[in-house]
């Protein structure tokens, strides 16, 4: 998959993105404002993992965000399953050496208008710490709406703290199928 814009692309994952991989994800700023899972430090060993996993997964889900010729970040889904099988979570960083230039907000809008194209879903959305105002611009700037405010819902470095939950939406035609693509109300 490839996804072209000014400035970057979004595309699959390759087996020599991970020295980039690894260079731009090794940053505690930008492990503060993910989930743990996401190793920090953030080794080659961790990237040439990453790149292997997110290689053959099926089906694809997980790409990298190609800046200057190199990976430079990530964006995703995760597809839920059961009740909220029609729902995925977005997934997203990029390395601090390009924060502010608006390549996010871009992806993010382009990577959602990919996902509902793709995926059988009605809704994507995202959740975001209480101490990162900029990934919440970048979501209402994408056109997500602000769900709610989910209290003392998560721990990081120690501390218990708020998430902000924001969604896109599409119509589910009374057959089952998807109408067009709809943003919450505010």
């Amino acid at each position: 998959m490839e996804l072209a814009f000014p400035g970057f692309r979004i595309r699959s994952w390759r087996p020599g993105d991970a020295p980039a991989l690894a260079r731009h994800a090794d940053s505690e700023q930008l492990w503060r404002n993910v989930r743990d899972q996401f190793p920090h430090p953030y080794t080659l060993a961790d990237a040439d993992a990453w790149v292997a996993r997110a290689s053959v997964s099926e089906p694809e889900t997980q790409f990298a965000i190609e800046v200057d010729g190199e990976a430079a970040g990530g964006i995703g889904l995760f597809l839920q399953e059961d009740v909220a099988r029609f729902s995925a979570e977005l997934g997203y960083w990029l390395g601090e050496a390009h924060w502010g230039r608006g390549i996010m907000t871009e992806a993010v809008r382009g990577f959602t208008e990919h996902a509902f194209r793709s995926f059988d879903l009605c809704r994507i959305y995202a959740i975001v710490f209480e101490w990162n105002p900029a990934s919440r611009r970048v979501l209402e700037k994408a056109g997500y709406a602000l769900e709610g405010q989910m209290r003392r819902a998560a721990v990081k470095q120690g501390r218990v703290l708020d998430q902000f939950l924001y969604a896109t939406v599409r119509d589910f035609r009374s057959d089952g199928a998807v109408g067009g693509a709809q943003q919450l109300p505010a």
